[in-house]
């Protein structure tokens, strides 16, 4: 069967690929180019709960597309970054870094800026065809926060966001009527160094998963029952192997659980092209304690900016990888606990590639 996969670039010109994998022939190639606003690069692309609309993080705004099918793809909507009043001016560095489809209604979006003035969420509703309709909420964070990633809990009552620059994690509750937030609680990271940039949640709602950016650890957390914040367990896991160079010359990325929740995937970017990045795999318990570290296996390249590991949805099989030093997917199959890279597209344009979506 052949399935395709959306990816976007971390410069201009603006562009959306579609890279096709073929799972019998174990071949990927380019299928097409979807040019969009030059100045609005998507850093990091996410589907709307139906796959008919991709939601983009996108330098100074956050954008909308509908996608009609792997190779038609059309510009919706364009928002300027909301909260701080100096975040959309062309001369802060403040960027869109991460944005957050609801999959229970109502359908909202949530993004984060990240560097300067990123100490707000932005909140914004959809239309009745998945478009980004209005920024309706920009809830507070701290001023010095930077936000990198977030994710709901399975009941999408509760979001967790890893505050990287504030080197924090942030519980908000959801309001089922409007979908805008409300802080629960705030906690430290274990150490000032770790820095927080991903977070995972397994599929149980039990535990939370936090990468550390620049600890290169992997956190596992419980979550409180009764006030559903995570509670630190006081076990970690490295993402790099020991005996590396200092910690510096590496950046933990992301984290993410495959189809069934039985298995967590993370990964590292080397800090400069003369250090390899690393993909690391653990087993997990039926309500997703981590049973153990099965491997931490070096990757192609740094990664680039990326370095992101994408499961598909639709089978424990299957993971993409993309890379923006070189510019390539990579298609890596997991089976019996083991990952071998099956197939690559080379794509050396300019910022490709981030992340890739799973359109089917």
């Amino acid at each position: 069967m052949k399935h395709h996969l959306m990816v976007g670039t971390w410069t201009p010109p603006g562009r959306i690929y579609t890279v096709q994998f073929d799972d019998e022939a174990l071949t990927l190639t380019l299928l097409h180019k979807t040019d969009i606003p030059e100045a609005e690069p998507i850093s990091w692309m996410t589907f709307s709960h139906d796959k008919k609309t991709i939601y983009g993080a996108a330098m100074k705004k956050w954008n909308s597309f509908a996608v009609r099918s792997p190779t038609e793809i059309i510009h919706q909507e364009s928002h300027p970054l909301g909260g701080h009043p100096l975040a959309p001016n062309a001369d802060s560095n403040t960027r869109a870094i991460f944005v957050l489809a609801a999959r229970k209604p109502p359908y909202n979006v949530y993004g984060n800026p990240f560097y300067k003035y990123a100490g707000y969420g932005n909140t914004f509703s959809v239309k009745s065809d998945g478009s980004l309709a209005s920024n309706i909420q920009n809830y507070e964070y701290a001023p010095d926060s930077g936000v990198h990633g977030m994710v709901f809990d399975p009941s999408e009552t509760y979001l967790y966001s890893a505050d990287l620059q504030a080197n924090k994690i942030w519980t908000h509750k959801k309001d089922p009527e409007t979908g805008q937030l409300a802080l629960v609680d705030c906690i430290d990271a274990p150490s000032p160094d770790d820095h927080p940039r991903w977070m995972e949640i397994h599929p149980s709602g039990k535990y939370l998963y936090v990468l550390m950016e620049a600890g290169n650890r992997l956190a596992v957390y419980v979550i409180d029952e009764k006030r559903h914040v995570p509670v630190f367990t006081h076990m970690t896991y490295p993402l790099i192997p020991p005996g590396l160079p200092p910690r510096n010359k590496y950046r933990g990325d992301v984290v993410f659980t495959n189809r069934s929740g039985k298995y967590l995937f993370a990964t590292s970017r080397g800090n400069g092209f003369d250090y390899t990045g690393y993909i690391s795999a653990y087993k997990l318990g039926p309500h997703g304690n981590v049973e153990r570290q099965l491997f931490i296996n070096p990757t192609s390249t740094s990664g680039g900016h990326s370095n992101a590991v994408s499961p598909c949805d639709f089978s424990d099989e299957w993971l993409a990888l993309c890379d923006d030093q070189q510019g390539f997917v990579e298609m890596y199959r997991f089976q019996d606990e083991l990952l071998a890279r099956v197939a690559r597209v080379d794509i050396p344009e300019p910022g490709f590639g981030m992340n890739a979506i799973w359109y089917d």
